[in-house]
C-alpha cells in the first residue's frame, strides 16, 4: 500500500512538472525550427589556405587544405554553401582588385566569390603585405652567440620600426577592402580572424632558431597587426576574432602534438610558421563560438 502511494505521488509531481515546463506554441516552433541556410565564403591567405595540411584540394598553386579552419568551420555550421577561395601568397590587392598569379597559373580576384546571397565571410588577410613570413625568416639563427638579436635593432634603426611603418601604411587598405566585400555581400556578417601567438615570450632558442630579443620582437608585431586588423574592423562595420588567447601554450615551442603553428623545422604536416590541422581545427571552433554567440 505505501508502494502504491509512493508511485502516485511520484506520478502527481511529474505531471505537475511537465505542466509547468510546457512551452507556448510558440516557444515549441522557435526550439524545433532549422537554423536559417548559411552561405559562407572564405577569403585570405595562407594563414587560412592551409599549405601542405592534407588533404590538398583546389587549386595547387593555392595550397589549400580541406582541413583549413574555413572548411572546418563550414561543417561546424552546416552551410549549405561553401565556396573557399583561399589561396598561399595572397595580398590585400588579391581580395579586391589583381588577380593573383601562382605555381598552377592565375586565380581570380577573391572578391568574385561573393554575391548579396552570401550570410557570412570570413577573411584572414595582412600577413603578406606587410612581410611578416619573411621578416621572421631574416631572424632566424643557428649559433649560438652573445648578441642579443639578430634583427631587431636592424628593423628598428633610427628609431623607426619598419614592420610597424608597414603595419601603419597597410592599415587604410584593410578598412577598403572590408567595405568592398560589404558593397559585394551587403547582407553578410563579416568576421576578420587574426593571427595567433606564434611564439612565447623569450622564444625557445635553440629548439626554435631565434634568440629571446627577436621572438618578442616578432610577435609583438603580430599582435600589432592584429590590433590595426581589430581597429579596421570595427570603424568599417566588420567583426574581429582574436586567435592569439586559445593559441597561448599551442605555439612553434610547444610539443609537436600541442602545436596549434608549426615551426622552422615541421614536425606536422604543415608548412613552417603556419598553423597546423590542430591549430585550423581550434581556431575554426573560436569562431564558431563567435558566430553562435551573437
Amino acid at each position: 500500500m505505501r508502494r502504491h502511494r509512493i508511485g502516485v505521488g511520484l506520478a502527481v509531481i511529474a505531471g505537475v512538472l511537465t505542466a509547468c515546463s510546457t512551452d507556448s506554441p510558440a516557444q515549441e516552433a522557435l526550439a524545433t525550427a532549422p537554423p536559417a541556410p548559411l552561405n559562407y565564403v572564405a577569403l585570405g591567405d595562407s594563414a587560412a589556405s592551409g599549405p601542405r595540411i592534407p588533404d590538398q584540394v583546389g587549386e595547387p598553386g593555392c595550397q589549400r587544405s580541406d582541413s583549413n579552419y574555413p572548411h572546418v568551420l563550414a561543417q561546424e555550421l552546416a552551410a549549405v554553401s561553401f565556396v573557399d577561395v583561399t589561396c598561399s601568397g595572397a595580398v590585400t590587392e588579391n581580395i579586391v582588385s589583381a588577380p593573383q598569379g601562382t605555381s598552377s597559373g592565375e586565380v581570380p580576384v577573391q572578391l568574385d566569390a561573393l554575391s548579396a546571397d552570401t550570410d557570412l565571410v570570413t577573411v584572414t588577410i595582412g600577413g603578406n603585405d606587410i612581410g611578416l613570413v619573411s621578416t621572421a625568416v631574416q631572424c632566424l639563427t643557428f649559433t649560438s652567440t652573445s648578441a642579443t638579436n639578430v634583427c631587431k635593432d636592424r628593423l628598428t634603426a633610427g628609431g623607426v620600426d619598419s614592420v610597424a611603418a608597414a603595419i601603419a601604411e597597410h592599415a587604410p587598405t584593410w578598412g577598403a577592402m572590408l567595405d568592398a566585400v560589404a558593397e559585394r555581400a551587403p547582407d553578410a556578417r563579416i568576421l576578420v580572424v587574426g593571427y595567433g601567438t606564434y611564439l612565447p615570450d623569450g622564444g625557445c632558442f635553440p629548439t626554435q632558431p631565434m634568440l629571446p630579443e627577436d621572438a618578442d620582437y616578432i610577435q609583438s608585431s603580430i599582435t600589432a597587426m592584429n590590433e590595426a586588423l581589430k581597429m579596421q574592423a570595427n570603424e568599417h562595420g566588420a567583426e574581429f576574432v582574436d586567435t592569439e588567447p586559445l593559441s597561448i601554450g599551442h605555439d612553434v615551442c610547444a610539443a609537436p602534438d600541442q602545436r596549434y603553428f608549426e615551426g622552422v623545422i615541421p614536425q606536422n604536416p604543415a608548412a613552417p610558421l603556419h598553423p597546423t590541422a590542430a591549430g585550423m581545427a581550434a581556431i575554426a571552433d573560436g569562431v564558431a563560438l563567435v558566430v553562435r554567440g551573437n
